[in-house]
């Protein structure tokens, strides 16, 4: 005790000394700790970037920038994807805005009246007082709770769809069908409806339709060309082609026959003098006579179509 008091600032210098060496070695530890750690963190980037530098297609080098071309083409894409948008526009509904049942009642009788002439203006048959897959929803004034908006949309593509085929100058419609949306199509004929219903994917709701027409090859190649061409976007899912003769019951006859007067009011529109023969000619073959390979006949066609409609942007 008597040391310490004697070389009490030798005492009070070694213990601020050893303080001192004990901070220090602190110090050292922790930095020597974060050092592995950056190593460790430095390693494993080394690691990735090898990695990446061995995958197809790798990022690139001081030549080649990989990176760079990424953006660019993915700037590429996204301009595809804004010019493209103009053959996703989705129809209007009939009426638009807010639907009530009067509305809809209102647009539905304006909306069949038009299509009727339009068809008759385009020279394409309709059955007799057709409602274009309607029947049900026509003679109401009231309709079932909820059902208006589905039923305006329906309307608006129903008419979109019925006048493609009239541009097209088809012989005849025989109908269109379309998915029940309301409680108020139980009570409507079979041959209104398809027993399918729309299907809903990341991007868009495909709503299937079935139209049946009546055409020559060219009526149909210009079909299939206005649905790939509309502004609004169609899916051409499968398509049935059969002798319209072979399938027509509903009013039976010979083929020659519907042959001869669907044939004459198809020239009819190339020249109006045209007078149609009384029958088509059967081909028959000779002895040594050639041999007919090919007889454009009248098609009875039905054509099952996807309307594509994009979601909203999220």
């Amino acid at each position: 005790m008597g040391w310490i008091k004697r070389n009490l600032i030798f005492v009070i210098g070694g213990v601020v000394a050893l303080g001192l060496l004990a901070a220090s070695g602190f110090y050292i530890y922790k930095d020597w700790a974060r050092n592995s750690d950056a190593t460790a963190k430095l390693n494993e980037n080394y690691g990735t970037l090898k990695n990446l530098q061995q995958q197809k297609p790798a990022p690139g080098n001081n030549k080649v920038n990989n990176t760079e071309i990424a953006k660019e083409q993915d700037q590429q894409v996204q301009a595809w994807i804004k010019s493209a948008q103009k053959y996703f526009r989705p129809v209007p509904t009939i009426p638009s805005g807010a639907v009530t049942g009067e509305a809809f009642a209102s647009a539905l009788r304006r909306t069949v009246d038009q299509l009727q002439h339009e068809a008759d203006d385009a020279s394409v048959t309709l059955p007799p007082k057709y409602d274009f897959s309607f029947s049900a929803q026509r003679p109401l004034v009231k309709f079932a709770a909820g059902s208006l908006e589905p039923l305006a949309v329906q309307l608006g593509q129903v008419k979109t769809l019925a006048e493609i085929i009239f541009s097209t100058r088809v012989n005849a419609l025989d109908g269109i069908q379309r998915i029940r949306v309301s409680a108020d199509d139980a009570s409507g004929p079979q041959g209104d409806y398809v027993d399918e219903q729309s299907v809903t994917n990341d991007l868009a709701v495909i709503t299937p339709y079935v139209v049946t027409f009546r055409c020559f090859t060219p009526e149909l190649a210009r079909v299939i060309s206005a649905f790939a061409t509309s502004s609004n976007t169609f899916l051409i899912k499968a398509i049935n082609v059969q002798p319209a003769g072979a399938a027509d019951t509903a009013a039976p006859q010979s083929e020659g026959a519907m042959a001869a007067a669907v044939y004459g009011r198809y020239a009819r529109r190339m020249s109006p003098d045209f007078a149609p023969p009384a029958a088509a000619p059967v081909a028959t073959t000779g002895k040594g006579g050639l041999q007919t390979v090919l007889k454009e006949q009248l098609l009875r066609v039905t054509m099952e179509v996807g309307f594509v409609n994009l979601l909203p942007k999220s």
